[in-house]
């Protein structure tokens, strides 16, 4: 649900995030790394989801993962539908993070994947609550 909650505001506001309508205590992690591809080919979806579920879900200092599909729920009129796959992964530490972002499971997934999406799009969300 927490995740659901996540990925529902930022789809809802694509550019400003806002958590308001997520207490505390659903919170996924302190740092909330979430990606929206949109590929050139759509059949590559389950291949990318794949790939992510394999390389990136078990790097040292995930908290918390999730990758899927696009959900069609009848509301697009207010659900922006416009891609492939969401991604979200989670850390405790800016220092988790950091060694995500270098270690060479998610350098070498970026790097299969990078020429086969049209575009990205990737939010960090942070909750510094005490």
């Amino acid at each position: 649900m927490k995740i659901l909650c996540l990925l529902a505001l930022i789809a809802i506001f694509p550019v400003t995030v806002c958590l308001t309508g997520c207490s505390s205590s659903n919170r996924a992690a302190r740092i909330n790394h979430v990606v929206f591809f949109k590929l050139e080919a759509a059949q590559d979806v389950d291949e990318l989801i794949r790939d992510c579920d394999q390389d990136l879900a078990t790097i040292p200092g995930v908290t918390s993962y999730f990758c899927g599909k696009h959900g069609d729920f009848g509301r697009s009129g207010v659900v922006d539908s416009n891609y492939d796959v969401g991604f979200y992964v989670g850390f405790d530490t800016d220092e988790a993070y950091n060694a995500y972002l270098e270690h060479p499971r998610h350098i070498d997934l970026v790097s299969k994947w990078k020429p086969r999406w049209e575009w990205v799009r990737i939010y960090d969300v942070v909750d510094d609550t005490p």
